[in-house]
């Protein structure tokens, strides 16, 4: 089976520290060499895959600010379409533009939807309903308009997450510094309950992190380490008590809630979105509604068994479930 996996350009794939969709795909490419397909990845030049790697750019637009992501993406995607007939089938992890190229070939194209970033995309994915493959991500993350082959959930390798049984004395935020993530929420959460929080991420907004977060960084109760990386990601994730995350969407899927099950620790988060999918509520976490009882929550944390959080993380949410999920899928699809 010769497979095209393609990848966003916005950073490399696997990505350095932030990065979702090219950690997704990633997984799926990797995945997919290791069951004998012929892969060929579609992303940045300084990408790492053991299949065969296709780039129109060296690195993403994210990481080098000189570039234009609109000319980018463009070419990017351009790329691929116009040698669509090496492919057996294209796993598109690209978001709507790549399906505008989709009634111009006879590959067939399956497309994981990441989330829609406005309900105002739809309109592109309803023109492609019957003849396109559309996954989701979680059963929460559907559109009433649109036509779905299955729901997989992201899959990551458990390799990459030692299980800690015994935790530190600390909450954990861990995400992009932004109102949707809830890093504001998640202060007010520790500082309630009297416990140290630890800030890991990107500073996505940064009016919101000078209004709403800085000012009550102090370097003692409430400290921000900046972006984590792999190693330090592990780190942060296994030692905490818990992973605080509060958000204020409808959160798609949350990489980093499986992530922290998956180092066996248990995760807050606000009942939003795909939360109650990621989370067995009183067993790998809780779900709430608000800062207060949130609050209350961390009190009932050595309630909470850890090796069940890593035990489900990985029935659920490892990379080879959803590798085969997704090729018993590619197989479906050209068997029709």
């Amino acid at each position: 089976m010769r497979v095209a996996v393609l990848s966003p350009v916005a950073w490399r794939t696997p990505p350095r520290h932030y990065g979702p969709w090219e950690q997704v795909a990633s997984n799926i490419a990797e995945g997919m060499v290791k069951k004998g397909a012929e892969v060929t990845l579609f992303a940045t030049g300084d990408s790492i895959t053991a299949g065969q790697l296709q780039s129109i750019c060296e690195a993403g637009y994210e990481e080098d600010r000189s570039q234009d992501a609109k000319v980018l993406e463009c070419l990017h995607i351009s790329n691929l379409m116009e040698q669509a007939d090496r492919f057996n089938i294209i796993h598109n992890n690209f978001d709507f533009l790549p399906l505008t190229y989709s009634g111009l070939i006879n590959t067939p194209v399956i497309t994981t939807i990441h989330g829609f970033s406005s309900q105002r995309i739809i309109p592109v994915y309803k023109k492609y309903n019957a003849t396109s493959h559309y996954v989701s991500i979680s059963n929460a993350d559907r559109s009433t308009d649109l036509n779905y082959l299955a729901t997989v959930y992201n899959g990551l390798d458990v390799r990459d997450f030692n299980y800690i049984q015994t935790a530190e004395d600390y909450l954990l935020y861990f995400g992009r510094i932004h109102h949707d993530k809830g890093t504001a929420e998640a202060i007010d959460i520790a500082r309630k309950s009297g416990k140290k929080l630890l800030i890991a991420g990107i500073i996505q907004d940064a009016n919101y992190y000078r209004e709403r977060v800085e000012p009550f960084i102090d370097n003692e109760q409430i400290v921000y380490v900046g972006h984590a990386g792999p190693e330090e990601r592990q780190k942060l994730l296994g030692n905490a008590s818990a992973l605080l995350h509060p958000i204020n969407f409808n959160e798609p899927f949350g990489m980093s809630v499986a992530e922290s099950m998956l180092c066996g620790t248990p995760v807050i988060a606000f009942n939003k979105g795909s939360m109650p999918e990621l989370i067995k509520h009183q067993e790998t976490g809780y779900l709430v509604n608000t800062v207060d009882e949130a609050v209350e929550c961390v009190a009932q944390l050595p309630k909470i068994n850890r090796q069940e959080c890593h035990d489900w993380a990985v029935s659920k949410f490892s990379s080879d479930k959803m590798v085969d999920d997704y090729y018993e899928l590619y197989r479906k699809i050209l068997e029709q």
